[in-house]
């Protein structure tokens, strides 16, 4: 084993100290919030929390589990992160495999228009005025639409394949006499396990943390997401009036903040458990067919 010159001692300890700063910075936020969320909320509101929980209790999550509209959001939530995921995968998988083709007419142009569309778009008020005209305001079937396909997914699909199912292999499947439907879901989607992780991974990501297309587009309180009843958490003032209809006492006055912190665990920890489950595709299905040779 050649031994390394003091310079190249000096200069891989200063990458781990930028290391272990980046770590800390990261991860940091993240337990800060988990310690806040059992602390008591007297040590949370005056900002003597740092490091460790001071007094710790779990009022802050019997209080969130107590509250109906958490369920609702949750159940919503599962809803249109499990509906948008299926629907983005059972449009950007076809159409990314089918731009991949070589022997298709007119890919170009339409790869041309559906890039267009990551740069140009209709805005907040057109998008609104079609889905009010189509009746989807005020439904689930919009917010799981929403979002669902991106021309960013459809190129990373369309680049995955083009690198990775080879022609040969789709000629010899045809000349034993499969079709262009069979072909797709008997090789295909089998050789495509690290790009549809990733894609799922992005969309779900995407809907779980989506609170802007309900506000918009929802009014019903009982097709509200997770993340819009957080959002009202996050925005109340010191009065807390709303959250405290049925008991306005000192004590509930002191847990808002810890409440708070309680909900963004709730809400992050399902994400948080499904990526390192996702975490060995990620790499692997963004990066092939990034680099030629």
């Amino acid at each position: 084993m050649k031994r390394m010159s003091t310079g190249e001692v000096i200069l891989n300890g200063f990458f781990y100290v930028i290391l272990a700063l980046l770590i800390v910075i990261c991860v940091y936020p993240i337990w800060y919030v988990i310690v806040a969320s059992v602390s008591d909320g007297t040590y949370v509101n005056s900002g003597a929390l740092i490091l460790l929980p001071v007094n710790m209790k779990f009022t802050a999550y019997e209080y969130a589990f107590s509250q109906k509209q958490l369920w609702v959001g949750y159940g919503n939530t599962i809803i249109y992160t499990l509906g948008g995921t299926l629907f983005g995968l059972a449009i950007s998988l076809p159409c990314g495999y089918a731009l991949s083709r070589r022997d298709m007419e007119g890919r170009g142009l339409i790869m041309g228009l559906i890039t267009f569309t990551m740069y140009f778009n209709g805005g907040l008020i057109p998008t609104y005025i079609v889905c009010s005209a189509l009746h989807l305001t005020n439904t689930r079937l919009l917010l799981i639409f929403l979002g669902s396909v991106t021309a960013y997914n459809i190129i990373l699909i369309r680049t995955f394949c083009s690198s990775s199912i080879p022609d040969e292999l789709r000629e010899a499947a045809f000349i034993d006499g499969c079709s262009n439907t069979r072909f797709f879901f008997m090789f295909v989607i089998p050789l495509s396990k690290a790009i549809i992780a990733v894609i799922s991974l992005y969309i779900a990501v995407a809907h779980w943390n989506n609170y802007y297309n309900a506000l918009v587009y929802t009014t019903d309180a009982s097709l509200q997401p997770l993340q819009l009843y957080l959002r009202h958490l996050l925005l109340m003032t010191t009065g807390t009036e709303s959250i405290m209809e049925s008991d306005a006492n000192a004590e509930v006055l002191r847990l808002v903040q810890t409440v708070r912190y309680a909900v963004i665990v709730l809400s992050a920890l399902p994400i948080m458990c499904l990526y390192p489950f996702l975490q060995k595709y990620f790499v692997q299905g963004v990066m092939i067919g990034s680099i030629k040779g």
